[in-house]
Parts: C-alpha cells; sequence; structure tokens
C-alpha cells in the first residue's frame, strides 16, 4: 500500500427538498453574488432554477444566469462564464446540473480571477486560486460534486483535457436530492452508472499490493451499482434506489477508491478521444472503451483482473467476468462497441494518433500503453 493523502473537504447535504437550502449555504460559505450555471431548459422547465433563485433571493444572494453548457462542456462556454463573472462580480459558482455544468463551472471559477488564458490550466499550469463552487446535483454520474477534477474540450482542435485540482477546484458544499434524478431519461441513467463504474475501475486496476481494505470499498461500490442500476431503470420513482445510486457517483469519485493505490485512467484518457471527435455521450463512451482495455488485458497483466472477475461478477475466470459486464452494459441499454455507440466509419488509427499527440508517448500505469497498444484497444472497441 502507497502513502496517501486523502483531502475530502465537501459538505453533502443530501436528502429531499435540500435544494431549499442553497441560499443559505451560499450565505455560509462568503458567497454575496453566484453565477448559476445549467445545462439544457430540463432544470428550468421542471421549476428548479426557480426554487434557486427563491432560497438566494430569501438570504438576499444575487444571481447571474449561464444556461446552454453541453454534455462534453467547451471552451466557448467557459469564456462566456468568465466574462459574466468579470462584469457582474461574482464570487461564488453555482452549477445546477451534473458533471458538465460543474466541470463548465470550475473552469470558470479558476479563469475568472486568472490574468492569463484558463486554458493554461489545461495545458499544465498549477491552480493557484478559484472561486469557490457550491453545487446543486441533477445527474449522478461524473462524481463531480466531489472531486477536484475538470474535463473541458477545445471545441477548435476537438481537445478533450482533464485536471485535477483538489485544494483549489473541490465544491465546498454539494446539495443532493434524488428527487432532482427521478425524470432522468434511462439512457442518462445508464451512462450515469458506468461512468461511475469506470471511475472505480480507473483505481481498481493497478500493480499496488496489499490494498485490501481499498480494493474492497471498491469492489462492493461495483456490485452495488451493478445491483442499483436495473432497479432504478426499472422503477425511475424509487427514492431508496435513486439515493443509493447517487451516493455511489460520490464514493467512486471523491478520492477514496483511489487511496494508497497507483491509479491508471488509461481508459478515460482512450474514451475523451472517442467522445471528443465523435460527439458521444462520455458514459457510453466508456461502455465501448473499457471492455476492449480489459480484453486487450487478458494478454498482457491479468493479475488483478481475475480477483474483478470473481469478487465482482462471482465467476472463475477474467474472460467470463468480461462476459458478463458485457451483459450487464446490454441489459442495462448501453452498447459494447463503436457500430452500437453510433459511429459508422472509425478511425482508430487517427484516434490513436490524437490520443499520444495529447497525451504523451505512454498512458495509464496499470499497463504504460504506447501507440500501437492503444490502437489495439481502438481496434477491440471497433469489433466489440
Amino acid at each position: 500500500m502507497l502513502n496517501f493523502n486523502f483531502y475530502s473537504p465537501t459538505e453533502f447535504v443530501f436528502g429531499r427538498g435540500t435544494e431549499n437550502e442553497v441560499g443559505r449555504l451560499v450565505q455560509q460559505y462568503g458567497g454575496h453574488k453566484v453565477l448559476i450555471v445549467y445545462g439544457g431548459g430540463s432544470a428550468v422547465r421542471s421549476g428548479l432554477i426557480d426554487r434557486v433563485k427563491k432560497s438566494l433571493e430569501a438570504h438576499s444572494i444575487e444571481y447571474v444566469e449561464m444556461g446552454g453548457v453541453l454534455p462534453n462542456p467547451t471552451d466557448v462556454k467557459v469564456y462566456e462564464g468568465i466574462d459574466l463573472c468579470r462584469q457582474n462580480g461574482v464570487d461564488m459558482l453555482l452549477p445546477v446540473g451534473g458533471g458538465s455544468a460543474i466541470d463548465c463551472a470550475k473552469a470558470v471559477a479558476a479563469g475568472t480571477i486568472y490574468d492569463g488564458d484558463f486554458w493554461d490550466f489545461y495545458e499544465g499550469k498549477i491552480i493557484e486560486r478559484a472561486l469557490p463552487v457550491g453545487v446543486v446535483l441533477t445527474i449522478p454520474a461524473a462524481g463531480s460534486e466531489g472531486s477536484g477534477n475538470s474535463v473541458i474540450t477545445k471545441a477548435s482542435i476537438e481537445k478533450k483535457i482533464s485536471i485535477r485540482a483538489p485544494h483549489k477546484l473541490r465544491p465546498v458544499f454539494a446539495i443532493m436530492n434524488p428527487e432532482l434524478t427521478f425524470s432522468l431519461p434511462p439512457y442518462q441513467t445508464a451512462c450515469g452508472a458506468v461512468d461511475m463504474m469506470a471511475h472505480i475501475q480507473e483505481r481498481y486496476f493497478n500493480n499496488t499490493p496489499e490494498t485490501i481494505v481499498t480494493d474492497s470499498l471498491s469492489e462492493a461500490l461495483l456490485r452495488d451499482i451493478i445491483a442499483l442500476a436495473p432497479r432504478v431503470l426499472a422503477h425511475p420513482d424509487d427514492y431508496d434506489a435513486r439515493a443509493n445510486l447517487m451516493w455511489c457517483g460520490t464514493l467512486a469519485h471523491n478520492g477514496l477508491c483511489g487511496t494508497g493505490v497507483e491509479e491508471d485512467w488509461a481508459s478515460h484518457a482512450i474514451e475523451h478521444e472517442l467522445s471528443a471527435m465523435y460527439g458521444v455521450a462520455h458514459g457510453a463512451g466508456l461502455a465501448v472503451i473499457f471492455p476492449a482495455w480489459l480484453t486487450w488485458m487478458l494478454s498482457h497483466n491479468d493479475s488483478k483482473l481475475k480477483q474483478w472477475a470473481k469478487n465482482v461478477w462471482n465467476v472463475d475466470t477474467p474472460e467470463e467476468g468480461i462476459k458478463r459486464y458485457k451483459e450487464f452494459l446490454h441489459s442495462i441499454g448501453m452498447p459494447t462497441n463503436m457500430q452500437e455507440l453510433g459511429i459508422e466509419n472509425p478511425n482508430p488509427e487517427q484516434l490513436s494518433q490524437r490520443l499520444h499527440e495529447h497525451k504523451g508517448e505512454q498512458v495509464g500505469a496499470y499497463v504504460k500503453l504506447q501507440k500501437k497498444d492503444t490502437l489495439e484497444i481502438y481496434k477491440l472497441a471497433v469489433e466489440g
């Protein structure tokens, strides 16, 4: 087990009606004027944005709005948000939505008080300061409500980059009302479950010995997601199932499952090129990429796959574990190859080339993948 720092200061306010506490929480954490960030119109149509505004007004908190954040958020919206914050004296970001809105808000939070181009941070510059971020979560998936991570795509070159700044970008609070997820479309719900599993597995597949407790936490969460996702899809208004799945999403990505281990993250890097080029949903892309990555690992490093197969899927071999994984993905309406994902003419060579242009000669840690390796994985993803 490796040395580690575990830093998770976010205040999670969980349960029915908790969105009505947003004004109190903004005030508690020193906000006076917030930028409300959201995606499409669902948060408006459902009345959620109005409830958020009412709570802010009750605590004399001023606000500015920015809607229209895309599912794969781009730098274009970040620049818009930075301008709004500077013009209006905003001192806190308030994303209402899922990972896309939250990631966009985090980028705005860092960029608003930086003299240069916010994209510098996505090219490697260290974030020294950022405005505080508070969250009203409506889509359990990305875990961004409890992490210091942000993923943004530079639209002009289709470059999708993830950054990690746990001491600067972790939300100060996250409001989590499972009732807000009742109306999520089945496809979005399923994508979220896949994303949660991927966040756990990126940490679980490692070469670090003697990580018994961390492994057990990861395996339990994976089994819970496997049990909960079909239940939620069958009964969308099941509060307890939604609540447990929502909490899984947070625990999957707040760093707990990475304590004491060397994390991998190759599958996310491989998928980011897929969603940047073809505009597919991130969770659906992971449903295609992760089984391909696992299949490639069968002949390169299957040590942890054996444990995963036994403890998560209750089968004897990694091959059977991958089979069960794909069956589960299909059972919740997810694709497992690029054709099912809707990509008619994929270009594995271009995907692999772009990946290594953006990430360097090697990606990952479980096995350090070179271009020839990621090309094989992309080809496996085409075949399924």
